[in-house]
Parts: C-alpha cells; sequence; structure tokens
C-alpha cells in the first residue's frame, strides 16, 4: 500500500500502517466485500479497518441466532465507532435531561447504575417510578440505554460504549411538551448537584421552544454555566435539517455545547458510502458553526418499553420470524388479541404467515423482541455522550473544553458534504482514545505505558 490514505476508508494512515489485506482470511474478506464490492483486495487496507471488521464478524459469531433472524442486522453501536472493548465508562457519572425514564435491565441488571432520579415536573416522585411505564418513558429509556446500556437483553449485543458507567436521570417534562424553561431548570439542578453524584457529562436529548441569542437566553446561559463548573455539555442539533431556516435551538445553539448532528451510515461498515441525517445545522443567530460532529442518526438499536402492547407484539414477531412452519399457527393461536393483522392471519399457509411477519418486522423497525432501531438526533447526541465517558476513563482529569476538542479534532469530514451540516464531521472513537491518552502522557510521562 503507498501513500498516507487507506484504499477502503480513505482516511489518513501512518506511512507504516501495514496493508493487511493479505492477512485477512476467507471468510473475513466476504464480509469486507459485501461492505464495499468496489472494493479490491490487491488494494489492501489499513489496520483499523481490518480490526473493525474482525469485531464484526465476533459479534456475529457471538450472536449468531439474533444476526440470522430477520435479514440484515442492525450493527452494535461499538462495531459501528469500532470502539474497542476495554473502554466502558468505569466511574464516569452522565446525567440525562428528557420527558422520563425507566428503569431497564440494561441499565440496572446485573448492578444498578442509576445513582438518582429525579421527577422536576413532580417533585415528591420516588425512584420507584422507574418501575412503572408509562407513554413519557419511552424517550428518555431510550436516549439513557443507547448511551449507557450493557446488552442485558441481548445477551450484550445491543450495548453502549459506556456501559459500566453510572447514571442521573431527570425528568424535565413529558412526552407532550419539553418546556424551553424546564429545561433550563434541569440543567441548574445538575449543576446543583454535581458533586454529590460526581457528573461529568450531561446529555440533552430535548431542545428549547425558539431560537435565541445565547447571550440574553436563560437556558443557553445555564449550558454555559455547567460547561464552567467542569460539565461536558452534549446536545443533539434537531431534525430540521429539511426545513427552511434548519434552525438549531438552545441549549444546541451555545458556544460551549458539543453539538451534535446526525450521520446515515447506512447500517454498515464503509466509510466512503455513507451520508448525512436531515439533522438540524447553523449558522446559529450568534453566527456559530452547529453541529459540531455527527454520529450515527438512523438505525440505532434501542430498547422497547417493556411492558407495552408495541413489547408484546415485538415479541410475538420475534417468536415467529424463528418459528417453524409447524408451529407458526400455535403460536398465533396462542397469542390473540396482541396484532390484529397476525390474528387475520392465523387460517393462512406458512409462506404467506411469513411475508406479513416479515414486512411488520420491517415497518415497525423490529430487531429482537427487545429492541428496535430508531432514528434522529435524540440518539446520535447520547453516542456522542458515551464516547466522551470513554475519554473520561481514559484521561478522568479532562477539562469540558479538553473532552470537546478530543472529539472534534479526532472526527472526520466526509467530503462530499458542506461542511455548515458535518462541523468537524464524523466522530471516530479509535482515534478520539488515542488523542486522549496522548493528553493524558503528556501531563505525566511516566504512565506512558498504561492502557
Amino acid at each position: 500500500m503507498s501513500g498516507r490514505e487507506c484504499p477502503f476508508c480513505q482516511e489518513e494512515i501512518g506511512a507504516d500502517t501495514p496493508a493487511a489485506a493479505e492477512v485477512l482470511d476467507q471468510e473475513l474478506l466476504l464480509l469486507v466485500l459485501a461492505n464495499n464490492p468496489w472494493w479490491r483486495p490487491e488494494n489492501g487496507l489499513c489496520r483499523g479497518c481490518a480490526d473493525a471488521f474482525a469485531l464484526a464478524r465476533k459479534e456475529a459469531r457471538a450472536h449468531h441466532p439474533g444476526f440470522a433472524r430477520g435479514g440484515v442486522p442492525i450493527l452494535p453501536t461499538p462495531v459501528r465507532l469500532g470502539a474497542p472493548e476495554r473502554y466502558t465508562g468505569r466511574g464516569v457519572t452522565l446525567a440525562f435531561l428528557d420527558s422520563g425514564f425507566y428503569a431497564h435491565p440494561d441499565l440496572v441488571q446485573p448492578r444498578d447504575r442509576i445513582l438518582r432520579y429525579v421527577d422536576l415536573t413532580h417533585p415528591g416522585a420516588r425512584r420507584s417510578r422507574l418501575e412503572h411505564p408509562d407513554e413519557s418513558s419511552w424517550h428518555g429509556m431510550m436516549t439513557s440505554v443507547v448511551a449507557c446500556g450493557n446488552g442485558a437483553l441481548s445477551a450484550g449485543l445491543y450495548r453502549g460504549l459506556a456501559s459500566e458507567a453510572n447514571l442521573v436521570l431527570v425528568k424535565v417534562g413529558t412526552a407532550r411538551r419539553i418546556r424551553h424553561d424546564d429545561i433550563r431548570r434541569g440543567i441548574e439542578w445538575v449543576i446543583r448537584h454535581r458533586s454529590r453524584y460526581g457528573i461529568r457529562i450531561l446529555n440533552i436529548s430535548c431542545g428549547g421552544d425558539f431560537e435565541a441569542s445565547y447571550l440574553e437566553d436563560g437556558l443557553s446561559q445555564a449550558a454555559e454555566k455547567a460547561s464552567r463548573a467542569g460539565i461536558l455539555v452534549v446536545a443533539g442539533a434537531g431534525n430540521a435539517g429539511h426545513q427552511p431556516g434548519h434552525p438549531v435551538v438552545p441549549p444546541a445553539s451555545a458556544p460551549s455545547v458539543l453539538t451534535v448532528g446526525g450521520l446515515d451510515d447506512k447500517n454498515r461498515l464503509h466509510a466512503a458510502g455513507y451520508d448525512m441525517y436531515h439533522s438540524s445545522f447553523g449558522p446559529t443567530v450568534d453566527g456559530l458553526q452547529k453541529p459540531e460532529v455527527i454520529a450515527p442518526g438512523i438505525f440505532v438499536a434501542a430498547p422497547i418499553l417493556p411492558g407495552t402492547p408495541t413489547a408484546a407484539q415485538a415479541a410475538l414477531l420475534a417468536r415467529l420470524a424463528s418459528a417453524s412452519d409447524d408451529d407458526l399457527h400455535d403460536l398465533l393461536d396462542a397469542a390473540t388479541g396482541v396484532d390484529a393483522d397476525l390474528d387475520a392471519a392465523r387460517h393462512l399457509e406458512p409462506p404467506l404467515v411469513r411475508q406479513l411477519v416479515a414486512a411488520k418486522v420491517r415497518d415497525h423497525n423490529v430487531i429482537s423482541g427487545a429492541y428496535k432501531h430508531v432514528d434522529g438526533t435524540s440518539f446520535a447526541a447520547p453516542i456522542v455522550s458515551s464516547l466522551a465517558a470513554v475519554l473520561l476513563e481514559v484521561t478522568p482529569d479532562l477539562s469540558p473544553a479538553e473532552a470537546k476538542l478530543t472529539v472534534i479534532r479526532s472526527a472526520h469530514r466526509m467530503p462530499h458534504v458542506d461542511t455548515d451540516r458535518q462541523g468537524w464531521g464524523v466522530v471516530r472513537a479509535p482515534r478520539a482514545i488515542e488523542e486522549a491518552k496522548r493528553l493524558r502522557h503528556a501531563r505525566d510521562p511516566k504512565r506512558s505505558g498504561a492502557p
């Protein structure tokens, strides 16, 4: 391989990086070609690409039934970002502001990592509320699990990067409405309780009611105050990139906030085919570049809220998808009332039942009985928050500004997308981790050999 650019991912590499194509076995080579049929093995690929595909194969082998069911699988976030398994956000606490939450098994089994739950809409609410799901529980449950879930309901497959981090959950609204000023109150609560719970990162997957200058807006000023207090604030840019003006609203428009747009990676490991999700972008009313980075904003695996009709339907679809022809009708008879379309199909021949099941799995974004795939910068933001938690695990004394800059410096711009839409580009976990290690070594050379 000549030059300093990988023929597969088109990213810069060191001059001494080996061509890895010749060391790939046949099965791994076919996996690489499936993701990019235009690539030629004789051109080689960088070690990072080879390692990413090896990790994807390892996950597929470890979770073969889940991958085999329902056709093309949804890739787990660590695989998509090429994140090393050794870092899981240990010792780091993230706070989440959202419409509601649920004590999902991916967060509380085998160890309950939720340090505190508070409901600012009902100050007297107790932690036990987390065990009783309602419609407002969905969004915050998904954002917190995308970042910090350990994949308990998927045998570890659909885990977040910060799968061992601790959480503080702050409810600031409902599924129907989250008010501008309530987000501000949520940030101020986090600032007041930062020391008690060791909060280092605040994920905000909701936005205010209007565009505003950070010089005058109380919500934006609260986000700036959080940054000065030692908290990295990460916010989704919003999903209005297809609308006139594509506005970025507070707190995502505040200067110190690490604002995240959406990447459409097509659910595959080939950077050259990536495109943008329809996320909001600047300049803001203050003329600031937003977002700073982008992360997967579609085909993101997220949990289904247990105990809901959606969960019952997904579980039935998963059972039907993997059942034999002989068992199909018995399963349908035993699940009468779960899904009207399936009830009506009980007397159809197995091939027609399977067609209906496949269509419903696709239309409802079902991955399994416990997970579905979702989209929006609400989920791109927690992916970046979880990466930031990993960076703080690697180098605990990073300031919010340093952590933000580390994520930005390690990102990679897509050459066919305007800078306004993608900022500094796609987040890259391995490069960000190496940059954090470099900063740690610069401060303490004696620890240069530490992992």
